[in-house]
């Protein structure tokens, strides 16, 4: 399981967010405290930000090393700035290759996707359903091999068929499709992603099976005013609030938060 961590609001480095916190980032890649499975998040990591004024694509640094061992990220922090940052640390699952095809977060167009859980089974079960279920556009972006870049390519996939319907809505779609095609294929599924277009968050915590993955949400906290995070594990004390078990979590241009069932 990897972790994830999400920030929309006033712009700030990414030190704040990475490296400051009594729980940040980089302490859950070797000291995790709510971990499904797995042990340490040292199978590399990415973060994908967008320019203060949000009018160009995202930018991303990844690298396959511990983040804990990047040397170069430290100054990068520090030097960085955005009001929309996303970022993760990853726990490959076992078979999947270790290569900056498959670090997150995942690109395509304005949008950034994170991805935290798995398909059980992956290669034996949805790897071909899913990928019968794209339009060939999206099947040749794929660049790796992951169940996560398979989850974003399906959910690409479903709103090129649907230009007029909201993140939200085809999220919605996506987990419930990903959720019938492992009932068909009897094999299970837990997605908690996070996506962005620079001016708005959305997320799922998701399962079809319980228990989830765990996934906060804070806002307003005295050092990040005007702002709210998103995280697998809280970064800090304070008023982090758990986000409900297949649900929709959506946080708009001013930091408004909606909550939805799937």
């Amino acid at each position: 399981m990897c972790r994830l961590l999400a920030y929309l609001g006033s712009p700030v480095s990414l030190e704040p967010l990475l490296y400051e916190p009594e729980h940040s980032l980089v302490v859950q890649s070797y000291q995790p405290r709510e971990m499904l499975s797995g042990v340490v998040n040292a199978d590399g990591f990415g973060v994908g930000w967008y320019h203060v004024h949000r009018d160009t694509e995202p930018f991303t640094y990844k690298n396959t090393l511990p983040i804990w061992n990047d040397i170069n990220l430290p100054s990068l922090s520090r030097y960085v700035e955005s009001g929309c940052i996303l970022s993760y640390v990853r726990s490959a699952t076992a078979g999947q290759a270790l290569d900056l095809s498959n670090c997150q977060p995942f690109q395509y167009q304005r949008l950034l996707f994170i991805h935290n859980g798995r398909i059980e089974n992956f290669r034996r079960t949805l790897y071909l359903p899913i990928r019968q279920q794209l339009n060939d556009d999206i099947y040749q972006w794929i660049g790796g091999t992951t169940d996560s870049e398979h989850i974003f390519a399906l959910l690409l996939s479903l709103w090129q068929a649907n230009p007029g319907k909201s993140l939200e809505q085809i999220l919605n779609a996506t987990l419930l499709k990903l959720s019938e095609m492992a009932q068909t294929h009897q094999t299970h599924a837990s997605a908690n992603v996070i996506i962005s277009d620079g001016n708005r968050l959305v997320a799922s915590r998701f399962n079809t099976k319980s228990p989830a993955p765990s996934l906060y949400w804070t806002a307003n906290e005295p050092t990040f005013a005007n702002a709210v995070i998103l995280a697998s594990e809280p970064l800090f004390t304070g008023n982090w609030t758990p986000c409900p078990e297949n649900s929709i979590i959506s946080v708009g241009e001013d930091c408004d938060i909606r909550i939805e069932q799937i």
